[in-house]
């Protein structure tokens, strides 16, 4: 399920990225650029393991990060890695996207039924694939932090504590939202046993 480009949140060139976050937390533009550069590409990489390659907001979502990123580099003091410090801000952003999509998708179903549904999935769709999918659409539904820990830990493939470390929280707290959220999940698909399978989380 984890993409192996993602398990870690250390960036190939971390004091390279650390040097220009301090700067751009100070408001060097340059320097801003420069690290924008540096971590677009694993940002990218991020949005699409959370949202999925074919989601239509994929893009959107990418630019949203960049730009929440950007927002939040003053905050930054070099306490986390800039790597993971912009992973977790890709994270949020992907999963606010997928639970405006889903509202919107919500609304134009009870408006416009008909036109709600573009249409059967692929039958030929790989398992990998469907399990995917399946779970995306349920850490939309998840409330913002269990959301936020699930995907980190299942999407990317984080440790515990490489969660801990890069959204500030308690290693306890960590496992709480994790429980928390698989508690959410099971009651989401009690009515499929096989699913509740497909979609196992180990602590």
């Amino acid at each position: 399920m984890a993409d192996p480009s993602l398990q870690q949140p250390v960036p190939e060139q971390p004091s390279e990225a650390m040097s220009l976050a301090k700067l751009a937390a100070s408001g060097d533009k340059v320097a801003t650029s420069k690290l924008l550069r540096l971590l677009a590409p694993r940002i990218s990489r991020v949005v699409r393991a959370v949202l999925g390659a074919q989601h239509p907001d994929v893009d959107d979502a990418f630019q949203l990060s960049l730009i929440g990123f950007v927002q939040a580099l003053p905050a930054f003091r070099g306490e986390c890695d800039p790597a993971g410090y912009a992973t977790t801000i890709a994270v949020r952003t992907a999963l606010a996207t997928r639970r405006r999509a889903r509202t919107l998708a919500t609304r134009q179903e009870a408006t416009a039924p008909s036109l709600a549904h573009a249409g059967p999935s692929p039958r030929d769709e790989a398992e990998a694939t469907r399990r995917k999918d399946m779970l995306r659409e349920l850490l939309g539904q998840l409330a913002p932090e269990q959301g936020e820990t699930l995907a980190m830990r299942v999407v990317l493939g984080w440790s515990l504590g490489e969660i801990a470390e890069q959204t500030g929280a308690p290693l306890n707290t960590v496992r709480s939202r994790l429980r928390l959220a698989k508690e959410a999940l099971k009651k989401r698909i009690e009515a499929d046993p096989t699913m509740l399978e497909m979609l196992e989380v180990n602590t």
